[in-house]
C-alpha cells in the first residue's frame, strides 16, 4: 500500500506540473491585457513608461519561463499572490468563496449517488417491467439535457410559475440552515441529475450482470434471505464500476459548478473564476483551476483505495 500511494503521489505532482504549465502558458495568449486588470478602465490614460514599470512591479515582464518559475515556488509555499483586480489575497478571496462551491458540489454528488444507485438496482430487480422502462427513459432525457438548459427550466416552474423556491441568493448550511437548503435545492437538482441518470445506467447493468453470476445462484439456493442476497452480495459486488463513474463524475461537477454558480448567483469560485477569465486576473485563474486539479487526483485516489474496500480481493502491493 505504502509503494501504491508513493507512486500515486509521483504521478500527480507531474500531472500538477502538466496542468499549470499549460494553463499559464495559454492565460498569456488571451486578447484581455492584464494591465486594465490591475489599473482599471483608466488603463489607456497610462504612459508607455508608466504601464512598463507596473509590469516590472508584478514581474510581467520577466520572459515566461522564470515567470512560471517564480509562480510555482511561491505557490507551494502558500503564497498564491494577490487578485490584479482588488489587491486582495488570493487565499483570502478562495477561503471565503470555497464552502459556497464544496457546498453544491456536495449536493449535487448526494444526490447523483442516491438516486442513481437506487433507481439502477430497482430498475435491474424489475427488468422488463414499467418500472424499469420509466427508469431507463428518464436516465436517457436527463443525460441528453445540458445543465444550463435544465437550470433555466427548473427556474422557470419551481421559481417563475409554482413559487416555491428562490433563485438568487445563497447562504452557507451551518450558518442558516434552512435559507442554504431552499435556495441550494435547484442548483443541486440542475447539477446532479445528470449524474444520477449516468449512475443509474451504470448500476443498472452492473447490477444485472451481478445476479446471474454462480455466487448468487449459490447463495439462494441456501435458504439466504433475498434482502441479504441483494444487499450484501449482489450490490456490492456490482458497485466497482459505479464507483469507478462515481470519480470521473468528480470532475464534470467541478465543470458544471461553474456554469451553475453564474446562473444562480452562488458567490462560489465557479463564479469568481468567470470574473477572473475576463479581466485576466491570473493569481486567481491559476489557484482555482490548481483547485479543481487537485480536487479531481484526490478524488481519483480515493476511488482506488474503495476498490479494495469494495473487493478485499484487490490489493496494491
Amino acid at each position: 500500500m505504502t509503494r501504491f500511494l508513493l507512486n500515486r503521489l509521483g504521478q500527480a505532482i507531474i500531472v500538477f506540473l502538466m496542468v499549470s504549465a499549460m494553463v499559464f502558458g495559454a492565460l498569456r495568449i488571451l486578447p484581455e491585457d492584464p494591465i486594465y486588470s490591475i489599473v482599471g478602465e483608466d488603463s489607456e490614460g497610462y504612459t508607455p513608461e508608466q504601464v512598463a514599470k507596473i509590469k516590472a512591479d508584478y514581474g510581467l515582464d520577466k520572459p515566461l519561463p522564470v515567470q512560471y518559475f517564480d509562480w510555482l515556488s511561491a505557490f507551494v509555499v502558500g503564497d498564491w499572490g494577490n487578485s490584479f483586480q482588488n489587491g486582495l489575497p488570493v487565499t483570502r478571496m478562495i477561503n471565503r468563496k470555497l464552502p459556497f462551491t464544496i457546498q453544491l458540489a456536495l449536493g449535487a454528488l448526494v444526490i447523483g449517488v442516491v438516486f442513481g444507485i437506487s433507481t439502477g438496482v430497482v430498475a435491474a430487480l424489475k427488468r422488463n417491467t414499467k418500472w424499469d422502462a420509466i427508469a431507463t427513459s428518464s436516465a436517457m432525457v436527463a443525460l441528453a439535457l445540458p445543465e444550463f438548459w435544465l437550470a433555466l427550466v427548473l427556474i422557470l416552474v419551481f421559481s417563475v410559475y409554482l413559487d416555491l423556491l428562490p433563485v438568487f441568493g445563497s447562504a452557507l448550511i451551518w450558518q442558516d440552515p434552512l435559507f442554504a437548503i431552499q435556495s441550494s435545492i435547484l442548483p443541486w437538482l440542475a447539477l446532479g441529475i445528470g449524474g444520477a441518470a449516468t449512475l443509474m445506467r451504470q448500476s443498472r447493468s452492473s447490477m444485472l450482470e451481478t445476479m446471474g453470476e454462480d455466487f448468487i445462484r449459490t447463495a439462494r439456493s441456501k435458504g439466504v434471505p433475498e434482502r441479504v442476497v441483494i444487499i450484501k452480495h449482489a450490490l456490492r459486488n456490482s458497485l466497482l464500476p459505479v464507483v469507478t463513474i462515481l470519480g470521473l463524475r468528480i470532475g464534470r461537477i467541478i465543470g458544471g459548478a461553474i456554469i451553475i454558480e453564474v446562473m444562480f448567483a452562488i458567490p462560489g469560485i465557479g463564479q469568481m473564476s468567470v470574473t477572473a477569465l475576463t479581466k485576466a486576473d491570473y493569481p486567481v485563474i491559476m489557484a482555482v483551476t490548481m483547485i479543481s486539479a487537485m480536487a479531481i487526483i484526490v478524488a481519483n485516489l480515493v476511488t482506488d483505495l474503495a476498490y479494495s474496500y469494495i473487493d478485499p480481493r484487490i490489493r496494491y502491493a
